[in-house]
Order: C-alpha cells, then structure tokens, then sequence
C-alpha cells in the first residue's frame, strides 16, 4: 500500500540540503545575471549566458525562473530589498528609520537614506530596464510598473509626513507633494551623481535630504 512501510505510515520527506541548494543556486543565477544584464544589456544578454556565468546549465536558469524578463524582474528585486527574502520594503529594517523621525525634516533626511542605499543596489539594474523598455514589450510593462512603484513609495513617504509635526499642513494638495518626493527617489539621481560625477554616498545623501525639505517643505 502506498504511504506505508512496515506497517507504518510513512511522513512526507522535505529535503532542507535540498532547498538550501536550489536557493544556492537562484541566488548565483541572479548575481550573475544582474552583472551581465548591466554590463553588456538585456537585449544582447541571453539565458545561455547567464547560465554559463553562473556554472549552471541553462534549463536549470529556466527551470528557476520560467524567461528572461522573470529573471530581469527577480534581478531588480533583489537589488531594491537587498537580498530573496519576501518581506515588503516598508518593512526592511533599514526603512524603518523613515517611520520612527520626529519631525517632517528628518523624516526627507532619513528617507534620503533608503534612497541613497536603493541607488547603490539599484541604480544600475534600473537604467538597465529603462533602455531595454523601448524595444522589449515585456521590459516596457516592467518599467511601468517601476515607476508606479516609486510613486507609491512617495505617496506612502508623503501620508507619514502629514503624521508628524513639521510646516507642511494636512489640509497641502497632496498630489504636488507626492510629484515633488517621486522625481527626488529616482535611483537616476544616484547613477548621475555618483557614479558618473564621482560623489562620495554621504555628499549625494545630504544633497538629496536637502533638495526634498526644500522642495516639499514651505519655507
């Protein structure tokens, strides 16, 4: 009789050694691909290569993720949380100092921060979806969904705002606010700064705490 051996039923067998290897093996399928995405694009980057990157075979890279725009996807992810687990952004320890500043100016600098640490992940892996957009349907759905994303970001930057005491009143239009706050959280700002003019994180983290309060906050 199936499911009985002995007499005994038998218990369903879950192989840790075995979970811990496949993740093993997303993870080093993802750190590949997000260098090669970035290095050479998505459009000329093929799962063969990711593969080969990552010393697998490319049905294993298929297998895992199902297409290349999945594992774009999965790549981006990753950059902007900092690692595979499912935990929400808003619920990383490192966002929570946006939650816990007293006032609306420390809430811009603290929020600076999260934008800051997300360009050093990030930035490369965006300006790889908003080039390859243009000619890939589904990259051109996942860059959409980024941008609505960030704007949800700000939104949800802006609603804690108005909880905390500052000059920025709850009865402010909200939507210019939220305008304001989503063009500042472009990991583009950090890619320009940073990585192209050669600025120290600390510099382009107290250079974008300063452009949100003077944005968002009356003088």
């Amino acid at each position: 009789m199936a499911g009985v051996k002995d007499g005994r039923p038998t218990r369903a067998y879950r192989s840790t050694v075995r979970e811990e290897n496949a993740r093993r093996t997303r993870q080093a399928v993802v750190r590949a691909a997000t260098e090669l995405f970035v290095a050479r694009g998505y459009a000329t980057t093929s799962l063969a290569d990711v593969a080969a990157a990552a010393g697998v075979a490319r049905p294993t890279v298929f297998a895992a993720f199902g297409s290349k725009a999945a594992l774009l996807r999965q790549v981006l992810d990753e950059a902007l949380a900092g690692d595979d687990e499912p935990v929400p952004v808003a619920r990383r320890p490192w966002f929570q100092p946006v939650f816990q500043a007293r006032d609306q100016g420390a809430v811009l600098d603290a929020y600076a921060g999260v934008c800051t640490l997300i360009g050093h992940r990030a930035a490369g892996a965006f300006e790889t979806v908003r080039r390859a957009a243009d000619e890939a349907p589904e990259v051109a759905e996942l860059w959409e969904t980024l941008l609505r994303n960030r704007r949800a970001g700000a939104r949800m930057v802006v609603d804690h705002l108005f909880t905390v005491d500052g000059p920025l009143r709850p009865d402010t239009p909200v939507e210019p606010v939220v305008d304001g706050l989503w063009f500042y959280n472009d990991p583009a700002h950090y890619a320009a700064l940073v990585h192209r003019c050669g600025w120290a994180e600390e510099s382009f983290r107290t250079w974008l705490g300063a452009r949100m309060r003077d944005a968002l906050l009356p003088g």
